[in-house]
């Protein structure tokens, strides 16, 4: 009894002592971004449910842009306004940066997906069932491939508008991926934003169980890198005794004198510290697709809706060098030594890795994926040279990068035959006279891809390569180069393919897409000749926004 009374004695003195428990401070003009994306797809969920089914198509469409538009507004609000400067600061309590890094990474993940939205609407390419128009997208996720369920949704008409809310969430978990500033918050933004993916990953109309088979590869696989990176997170807890950046940070650089006396017989275990930080590293580059944790790549690549192959591609690649770099350079500088060799070997077996299977490919969407396997290695060139012109570099490629991917995965949802798109390389023979200006299109994002000078691939390779031999990393360059080479050589085979072999009578069709898979393709040509003819500008923008706030 007395027991009783001395636990409701504590609620009482609880309640009469207001203030002790302190309000949360959020600066929710800073974190408007991401607040806007998350809203919005909270209202797409609405609509989903109240809206009458034949409205839903234009509302999600109206809003996932207008939100994506006015996020990318916010970003550059807050740019203008200092924030990726002078006035950069850890916000929410010390779970998130916002810095030059954070909105630069931002910005381009918004832009990305406002183009990305474009491919997701278009309803033109198949042709209509029923009287309806249709896009890539399963009439009825939820029923069986085949089965009377799906039957009766196709012949209904009816189309999956919950893609764009569940894109948008996407978006959200990505925002804060490169930004977040403790392992906690780092955590989560990853399942915000690969659950959605894994969900849009199974939705294709065509090819239900191929669609299906990729989800469930991506899954699996995926739910393995998170219980990786999760158990890195403990580890690296148990050595510094808290999730924050800084805090871990200080423990590795200045060790017993930040360790509480208390925790000192378990904390400032070194093998906590690089068995945690390995295991955290290999979550990451798990979603940045580097060998030897690529192999979910060409699978998901090839069996995911190509509107949705594209997004992945572009974004995730994105936010994830975003939150590798901010790893690296933000929590495990005193490190660099360690992680350096390590990170080396992962940037040269990813570099070759990609080109020398792409070569053996014999459908596009594969040939694709294993090319993102190289440009990751690319790009790791650029993260090892842990310099301020290492950082600029690697915003500069994501940049450039994202924009030839998202064109190229629009033009392959164009090539068509009876059963969709015809993505066996063989079918693209004689595409150059068929449809010259598809395949012209469709080249200046393969010379992009190659490097070629004029693109903006070019100008991105060159940044990186340039950052990693001036920080003494000459061999990794003479390895890129190599690795380019290679690689250069089955962009050219499609080119040739396209343009100098004659067409089969039985080959596919181009189909001539709305003005919104149009204009997605339109806007990846601009960037990639704007980033590659006067790429100066851009690249300047980068080198301001390199600097992490600590």
């Amino acid at each position: 009894m007395s027991s009783v009374a001395s636990v409701h004695s504590l609620w009482t003195v609880a309640a009469g002592a207001p203030g002790k428990i302190p309000a949360p401070h959020i600066e929710y003009a800073q974190l408007s971004p991401t607040l806007i994306v998350l809203g919005a797809a909270v209202i797409g969920i609405v609509i989903e449910a109240f809206v009458p089914r034949r409205h839903r198509y234009y509302s999600q469409l109206l809003l996932a842009l207008v939100a994506l538009a006015a996020a990318f507004a916010a970003v550059i609000g807050l740019a203008a306004g200092g924030f990726g400067s002078s006035k950069a600061q850890i916000a929410a309590m010390g779970a998130l940066a916002v810095d030059g890094p954070a909105l630069f990474l931002q910005g381009t993940i918004l832009l990305v997906s406002l183009v990305a939205v474009f491919t997701f609407a278009e309803r033109r390419l198949d042709p209509a069932a029923h009287g309806n128009r249709v896009d890539s997208f399963a009439a009825q996720p939820a029923a069986v491939p085949g089965g009377a369920a799906e039957q009766a949704a196709v012949k209904a008409g009816f189309t999956t508008t919950e893609v764009f809310p569940i894109a948008l969430f996407a978006v959200g978990g990505m925002l804060v991926f490169p930004a977040a500033n403790d392992l906690l918050t780092l955590f989560i933004a990853l399942e915000v934003f690969s659950l959605p993916l894994y969900i849009l990953c199974a939705l294709a109309r065509r090819q239900r169980l191929l669609s299906q088979e990729a989800a469930v590869k991506y899954f699996l696989l995926g739910a393995f890198s998170s219980a990786f990176l999760l158990f890195g997170v403990a580890l690296l807890y148990g050595y510094a005794g808290t999730v924050t950046y800084a805090g871990i940070a200080e423990v590795i650089s200045d060790g017993a004198k930040q360790i509480d006396p208390a925790l000192a017989g378990t904390m400032g275990n070194d093998a906590l510290l690089l068995i945690g930080a390995a295991l955290v590293l290999m979550g990451l580059l798990f979603k940045v697709g580097a060998v030897p944790f690529h192999m979910w790549t060409p699978d998901v690549y090839q069996g995911a809706p190509t509107p949705v192959t594209g997004f992945m591609a572009a974004a995730t690649k994105v936010a994830a060098f975003g939150a590798l770099l901010r790893l690296l350079y933000v929590v495990l500088p005193g490190m660099r030594w360690d992680w350096q060799p390590v990170m080396w070997a992962v940037a040269i077996i990813t570099m070759l890795g990609g080109a020398i299977v792409a070569i053996t490919q014999t459908d596009i969407k594969r040939l694709l994926a294993y090319s993102s396997i190289a440009h990751a290695g690319f790009i790791l060139a650029g993260v090892i040279a842990t310099s301020e012109e290492g950082i600029s570099s690697v915003l500069f490629y994501l940049g450039a990068y994202s924009f030839v991917t998202l064109g190229a995965f629009a033009v392959v949802t164009l090539v068509r035959d009876a059963g969709g798109e015809a993505t066996q390389l063989s079918k693209w023979a004689g595409l150059g006279r068929r449809s010259p200006l598809v395949a012209a299109v469709f080249a200046v994002f393969l010379l992009a891809f190659a490097g070629i000078p004029l693109t903006s691939g070019f100008a991105g390779k060159f940044a990186v390569f340039k950052a990693a031999a001036q920080s003494g990393a000459g061999w990794l360059v003479v390895v890129g180069v190599l690795s380019s080479a290679i690689a250069a050589f089955f962009y050219i085979r499609v080119i040739v393919l396209m343009f100098f072999h004659e067409p089969k009578a039985d080959g596919p069709t181009v189909a001539v897409p709305s003005p919104l898979t149009t204009t997605a393709i339109a806007i990846g040509v601009a960037v990639t000749l704007v980033l590659g003819l006067a790429p100066q500008y851009f690249l300047d923008l980068a080198g301001q926004a390199g600097v992490f706030v600590r």
